[in-house]
């Protein structure tokens, strides 16, 4: 099977290059049955933000998918999730994510703790590999992604990803309506 490929990026085997990979992802991709369909590029970490990358590498910023980890209380519970969007959308958080997790309130996961309890780097948090309790939430324009650009759990690398797989991920919910036109 040929790996996805985008722009100048080299893609590399995810399963020959864990180096490239954080632990939690390299575990998840290890047992995942579309690994052989997904890449891993080497990039410069100083360039893991999406609008950086997208210009460095000229790569359109609708192949961008971006996540925020963001969690709500109901009754004494905390309801965490990961609610993957398109780069150039957001993901409307004080809506839809909050009516889906079922909370009051939903904030942003401080960024110490989502690094954390993620065991991946800031810049680098990707949904692939994250913690069971962790809800994946998926907007549905994700998926028409022909190959995405996703993180790896560490900075220096991305993973390219058909953006229909990410509603194979464990656990991943497609939301309709997740991600927001950015105005």
């Amino acid at each position: 099977m040929t790996l996805p490929s985008l722009g100048g990026l080299t893609s590399l085997s995810v399963l020959d290059h864990p180096d490239l990979l954080g632990p939690s992802v390299a575990a998840a991709l290890a047992t995942w049955p579309h690994t052989g369909e997904i890449a891993v590029v080497a990039i410069d970490p100083d360039l893991a933000d999406t609008a950086a990358m997208s210009a460095a590498y000229d790569l359109p910023l609708d192949t961008g998918a971006n996540y925020v980890v963001v969690a709500g209380r109901r009754d004494g519970e905390e309801r965490a999730a990961a609610c993957v969007v398109r780069a150039d959308t957001r993901a409307d958080v004080n809506g839809l994510v909050k009516r889906t997790l079922d909370v009051r309130k939903c904030s942003f996961l401080a960024m110490d703790r989502a690094v954390e309890e993620s065991g991946m780097e800031y810049g680098g948090i990707t949904p692939v590999g994250l913690p069971d309790p962790w809800r994946v939430l998926v907007d549905s324009r994700v998926l028409d992604i022909e190959i995405a650009v996703l993180g790896s759990g560490v900075r220096r690398s991305k993973l390219l990803v058909p953006g229909r797989l990410l509603a194979e991920l464990p656990g991943a919910e497609v939301v309709e309506g997740l991600g927001v036109p950015v105005s």
